[in-house]
């Protein structure tokens, strides 16, 4: 019988099709984290310790890109701290992380819960890394307050948070400090308790003496305050001023060579809000009164003071008054 062969035309005709048939078929595949425009650059601060910062702004601001997070690469595997507002930050994360090491990402340490450092936590959940957080992770978990503010985000940073975005459990909890070793290298968390959020953590990576702080520690910038116990916020931050460091890394703002200075800075603000608010409670002025009558101009040129000083002050005020009550 005579071979029948497919003409050149033929050929080329099909190779055509598949072409545009693959080409459909990636265009109507969407990408699983939207693409993230913010410019984020990768610092060493010494041996084994990266970070990356956010740009100071409101929770909204650069695609969420407001808060720090931070690597350990040791050469048993890469330990992550704190994951960023968006998934789509936290995949950018990832990849910068790739582009420097091929060691796997096996732990992620979070300083705390509040939306600017854990909406990333997906992403790492994925990977299989072990999720790692202090008491009271839970308790805002399940609270109104973070469904409703999980809510407001995926409508202000869609597409960088949207319906697919969800809230990770830890795998683990930490309840008092305890420390861990991952290739030769020694981390110690530090619980503090309830002091910036429902609880905070910090991690020391011990060979390097850097200190990655969370938001219990801010650096050119007022901190917001919430409903932190600020009691024992200052207490915390005098107990760390004492502390030998090479290199603190704060919730927000760049690194710090002179960790003694940084956290002088946000325990000297504290330390005013409630020596201010304490005396107009003892004399039971209003607020109002108390808040015109500050002296605030020790502060008043940090970025963020125009928008969160008052509201800072207020929480304080009220935190005040209960702790009196229960005296």
């Amino acid at each position: 019988m005579p071979t029948c062969n497919k003409s050149p035309l033929i050929l080329l005709a099909a190779l055509l099709l598949t072409l545009a048939s693959e080409n459909l078929c990636a265009q109507s595949t969407p990408e699983k984290y939207a693409t993230s425009s913010v410019t984020m650059e990768v610092k060493k601060v010494s041996e084994h310790v990266y970070y990356v910062a956010g740009i100071p702004g409101i929770a909204t601001d650069n695609e969420g890109f407001i808060s720090n997070a931070g690597f350990v690469i040791t050469d048993d595997g890469v330990v992550v701290f704190d994951s960023l507002g968006t998934p789509s930050l936290a995949n950018k994360l990832v990849q910068k992380i790739k582009a420097i090491t091929e060691q796997p990402i096996k732990k992620v340490v979070v300083s705390h819960f509040h939306a600017d450092h854990i909406y990333g936590l997906q992403v790492f959940e994925e990977l299989g890394a072990e999720i790692i957080a202090p008491y009271g992770a839970q308790k805002y978990i399940r609270s109104e307050a973070a469904a409703s503010r999980l809510e407001e985000r995926q409508f202000s940073l869609d597409p960088w948070v949207n319906e697919n975005t969800h809230l990770v459990l830890p795998d683990t909890t930490v309840e008092k400090s305890t420390s861990f070793t991952m290739g030769g290298l020694t981390f110690s968390l530090n619980f503090m308790g309830k002091a910036h959020s429902d609880g905070d953590l910090t991690m020391l990576v011990e060979p390097d003496k850097v200190l990655f702080s969370g938001d219990i520690i801010f650096r050119e910038r007022i901190p917001f305050v919430g409903s932190a116990d600020s009691k024992k916020w200052l207490e915390t931050l005098t107990r760390l001023e004492t502390d030998g460091l090479n290199v603190l890394i704060p919730g927000h703002g760049p690194a710090s060579t002179d960790p003694k200075n940084t956290i002088s800075l946000t325990r000297r603000y504290l330390a005013h809000l409630r020596n201010v608010m304490a005396a107009g409670i003892e004399d039971f002025t209003p607020f109002d009164e108390v808040y015109a009558n500050a002296d605030w101009s020790e502060f008043e040129h940090l970025p963020a003071f125009a928008e969160g000083n008052r509201i800072n002050a207020y929480q304080v005020y009220l935190s005040m008054e209960a702790e009196l009550l229960e005296q």
